[in-house]
């Protein structure tokens, strides 16, 4: 991976960093926002210790460990990525509830556009602040955007302690077997 300098990176977070989308996936993934090694490589999940990549693997999302930077190849698999909010920051605590709401306005339309059998925020935080639901728990929810259901997913940061790599593989399993049904 390339290393890069904190002025790097605190330049990286004025960049867009694009969608991984297509019409019609079975499951498009939602983070909250771009870190800031995100916003520089311009590949989701790029955090070294983020376990979304490994945790995508381990419950069968995909056949093999993929790596950030081959992120094009996931609507292959009927996936894509998207965020809550588009700007990068270091730390996610650093969005506004405002920004929050705004980004949970944009996704919906984003989702009744594209029509994704399922939208995974990975996020409870986010998902209660984008969507109003304080009272949303891990798991399916009764919100449907348009057809599309929606299912939260524990944030994979290397920071959520509460979840390990074993039970939110376990979790993302849950959410991969009824995309399936």
């Amino acid at each position: 991976m390339t290393r890069f300098t904190q002025a790097e990176l605190e330049a990286a977070r004025d960049r867009l960093v694009p969608d991984v989308v297509a019409a019609g996936l079975q499951v498009l993934f939602c983070g909250i926002n771009p870190g800031l090694m995100t916003a520089a490589t311009g590949h989701h999940f790029a955090r070294p210790g983020n376990r979304f990549w490994p945790v995508l693997h381990r419950s069968g999302f995909t056949p093999r460990l993929m790596k950030p930077a081959e992120q094009q190849e996931l609507p292959a698999y009927g996936l894509g990525i998207t965020n809550v909010v588009a700007r990068a920051t270091a730390r996610a605590d650093e969005l506004t509830p405002r920004e929050y709401v705004e980004g949970g306005r944009l996704l919906s339309a984003k989702v009744t556009r594209l029509r994704p059998t399922w939208l995974a925020v990975v996020g409870v935080t986010a998902y209660r602040a984008a969507f109003g639901d304080r009272g949303a728990q891990v798991g399916p929810q009764e919100r449907t955007i348009g057809d599309t259901r929606v299912w939260v997913l524990p944030n994979p940061s290397g920071l959520n302690a509460h979840w390990t790599a074993a039970t939110m593989a376990e979790e993302f399993g849950r959410l991969r077997e009824a995309a399936r049904s």
